[in-house]
This record gives structure tokens, C-alpha cells and sequence, in this order.
């Protein structure tokens, strides 16, 4: 049985300055992750990784049934954690650029790109075949991971990919195959 996965980027509180870490959301946020829970099909299961703004969005949308899956969570940043990019950027530019272009690197002492590939591709594949259709909401980092590993694209590729607060990646697959599903614009996926 093919699995029919739609992974929903958290909403997102409107920050100026955007940190690593965890943001609750504000009314706002919740307002947009509200709105957008008609656009989903029916599903039999739901997860969500761990984070408050994860959590919250779940909520907003009306889950109730929801698993918190600690794999789903996001790149740990290290010492960088309640930083922002530009003070990063400010403080250790060089280490900053080395994240970004290697994805093996993790000056941080968190975890690198690599890292995270490895543990969304573990996850999806503990996905049982008879799942069915299932919907999480994560991160941008998991959800930009199951793109590549969808396209079996480089790891290199990661930074590439944006994926904006409450957008939709849709997969099929299971056992390590995953392809990406585009939707059309009435909302049929």
C-alpha cells in the first residue's frame, strides 16, 4: 500500500528578526494556521514534531489524534540557538558559510545538514505501508529534507529549496522510495 504523506510547514509568528529556535506564534500565525485547514484532505493519522510553534499549529488546524514525533524536530543549531542569522553572520562569517556550503559541517556543534537528512530518512521509512494518507507538520528543515530525499537530489541542494511558513510537501511512497507530488491549484493533491 502506498503511503500518501503531506508534510505543512509551521506557521510562522511575523518576526523581523528571525532566530534559531523555537518561536511560539502570534495571533496571527494562528489566525493563517486556521485558515488553511480546509485545504487538507482527510487523513488517518497526524503528526507533528515537537516544537511549540509545531504544536500550535496542530491545534490551530484542529488536530486532535496528534503524535508528536521528536524526528520530525529541527536542526539542533548549537551555540547558535536564539541567535539570529545576522548576528551570526556578524560574529563568525566564516563559520556561517562553512554550514551553508558543506553539508557536512556543523561549526555550531549541533547538527549538520547531513544529520538531518539521515534522521528524516530513518523516520520515513518507519512509516508503515499501511499508513495510508497521513499529514505532520514540521519544520522547514525536515520539510526541504524530504524534498531532496524525494528527488534524490544532493544534500548540497538543501539551502535551495524554500519552503514558506504553512506550504505543503506532498509524498508518496514507502520502504526508502518517495516521490513528490505536486498539487493543482483547486486544492486536489
Amino acid at each position: 500500500m502506498t503511503v500518501r504523506l503531506t508534510l505543512l510547514c509551521a506557521a510562522a509568528p511575523a518576526e523581523r528578526d528571525v532566530r534559531f529556535g523555537d518561536t511560539p506564534l502570534d495571533e496571527r500565525a494562528v489566525r493563517q494556521a486556521r485558515a488553511a485547514a480546509g485545504a487538507l484532505p482527510a487523513a488517518s493519522a497526524w503528526y507533528t514534531a515537537p516544537s511549540e510553534r509545531c504544536r500550535q499549529t496542530a491545534r490551530s488546524l484542529g488536530w486532535d489524534a496528534v503524535v508528536v514525533e521528536p524526528p520530525l524536530r529541527d536542526m539542533d543549531m548549537g551555540s547558535w540557538q536564539g541567535r539570529t542569522l545576522a548576528e551570526v553572520a556578524a560574529d563568525d562569517g566564516a563559520s556561517l558559510a562553512a554550514w551553508m556550503s558543506d553539508p557536512e559541517a556543523a561549526p555550531h556543534g549541533g547538527e549538520s545538514v547531513a544529520d538531518v537528512c539521515g534522521r528524516v530518512a530513518a523516520w520515513l521509512d518507519t512509516l508503515p505501508a499501511d499508513t495510508g494518507r497521513a499529514h505532520a507538520v514540521v519544520e522547514q528543515a525536515v520539510a526541504r529534507t524530504a524534498v531532496l530525499l524525494a528527488l534524490d537530489a544532493p544534500m548540497s541542494s538543501f539551502w535551495r529549496v524554500d519552503v514558506p511558513p504553512l506550504s505543503a510537501v506532498a509524498l508518496t511512497g514507502r520502504n526508502g522510495r518517495w516521490n513528490l507530488r505536486m498539487g493543482a491549484v483547486d486544492g486536489r493533491a
